[in-house]
């Protein structure tokens, strides 16, 4: 099996499982708890959170622990939100293209009375900081742009977007969920007050994340009962996954530069090897780009197709984002960078990591032409197509 859908979770790594499993056995006592084995996990939660803070260029106290990246950006949003409803501004810019988690908050918000300015997004997947600094207004709230997009990984210019943000006196969130543990991230150098990730997204467990809130801006709890994460996010605290997502996310950036330096080199030579095929287009920038992630429409056939005759090959991908892939809507980051209906349909998303091989990229370059020359062989849209009747779009 071929394993190319690493924008949709990772596996654990052996480090991160390791320090799982020994922190269940060792470390169960409730954080909470006064006596000596509760201590003790409160002891181990804060060389977590420490280790976590260290690698964000943050401080251990501006470090929440959360369930994951949705429940990071909705706590975020919402904060940003009541902050800015206090003083009347009810304003807020993001843009067209982010991940539901943002999308659905916002919309929500709208409802309750608050303004959203859905910045558009360029055909090559990127907002600029004067796109950003136009849109801010008097009553702006919050700015929320994801630092990479999680369907075809465009990295976005977050420094400068944040040095707009923190000249404007506006709080700045980004979505770092693709990011983290990807590409360098100093949250006071990039001017960035507020940010969420998630573990599974760099080799550590599902259902843990983190959130991490500048000294000085209100954060409010999204979920009451008790007063863990110092009164802002109640429930007992996984010990054990927030340890494993901080050995996780060590791993990671140790061995960053080689990661990317391998793992970009995989993604650039299958870029070139489907952009061979007829009537297909990269989606995003070329350069500007998270080192795994490869994202291609190709006219004439439909993504989920694609899918299934991968999954048989022995390849597993995806079409977009893991958290709409029951949609038969297509994917409205597609619609966003300018792709019509009939092309965004036919969109593949592959992500590697450092576990791919040569090997993979050239079964997946067999492949994946194979099942679209295929698939367009009896596509009445392909036969349009190139009959003339209908003119191509890529």
């Amino acid at each position: 099996m071929i394993y190319a859908d690493n924008a949709a979770t990772t596996k654990m790594s052996p480090r991160a499982l390791q320090v799982m499993t020994d922190t269940a056995r060792n470390v169960w006592g409730n954080p909470s708890s006064l006596y000596e084995l509760g201590q003790r996990a409160q002891e181990t939660l804060a060389d977590a959170r420490a280790r976590m803070a260290r690698i964000l260029g943050a401080e251990p106290k501006e470090i929440y622990f959360t369930s994951g990246g949705s429940e990071g950006d909705n706590q975020a949003i919402r904060s940003c939100a009541r902050l800015g409803a206090a003083k009347n501004r009810r304003h807020i810019v993001s843009t067209a293209f982010e991940h539901h988690a943002v999308l659905h908050t916002l919309k929500r918000l709208e409802k309750e009375g608050y303004e959203v300015t859905y910045l558009p997004v360029h055909e090559n997947g990127i907002v600029t900081a004067d796109e950003v600094a136009a849109a801010i207004r008097p009553d702006t709230c919050l700015v929320t742009i994801m630092f990479a997009n999680n369907e075809i990984g465009t990295i976005q210019p977050i420094q400068e977007i944040g040095a707009v943000c923190r000249a404007a006196k506006v709080p700045f969130h980004t979505d770092a969920v693709q990011a983290a543990g990807h590409v360098a991230i100093d949250v006071k150098e990039m001017n960035i007050d507020l940010l969420s990730l998630s573990a599974h997204k760099f080799h550590g467990p599902r259902g843990v994340g983190a959130l991490y809130c500048r000294t000085g801006l209100p954060l409010y709890p999204l979920i009451e009962g008790g007063a863990q994460e110092r009164n802002r996010r109640a429930g007992t605290e996984n010990v054990a996954g927030i340890c494993a997502m901080a050995a996780a996310l060590e791993e990671m950036v140790e061995n960053m530069d080689k990661n990317a330096a391998y793992v970009s080199a995989l993604r650039d030579r299958l870029i070139d090897g489907l952009s061979a095929i007829p009537h297909s287009a990269l989606n995003g920038d070329r350069k500007n780009r998270l080192p795994g992630n490869v994202n291609f429409c190709f006219e004439g056939i439909e993504g989920e197709s694609l899918l299934l005759l991968l999954d048989q090959a022995g390849i597993c991908a995806s079409s977009g984002s893991a958290c709409t892939s029951g949609s038969l809507d297509p994917s409205h980051v597609l619609l966003a960078i300018g792709r019509p209906h009939e092309v965004a349909h036919g969109s593949l998303r592959l992500t590697l990591s450092e576990e791919n091989t040569e090997a993979d990229v050239d079964e997946i370059l067999k492949e994946v032409p194979r099942i679209v020359e295929y698939l367009r062989g009896f596509s009445p849209i392909w036969q349009d197509l190139v009959s003339g009747r209908r003119a191509h779009m890529l």
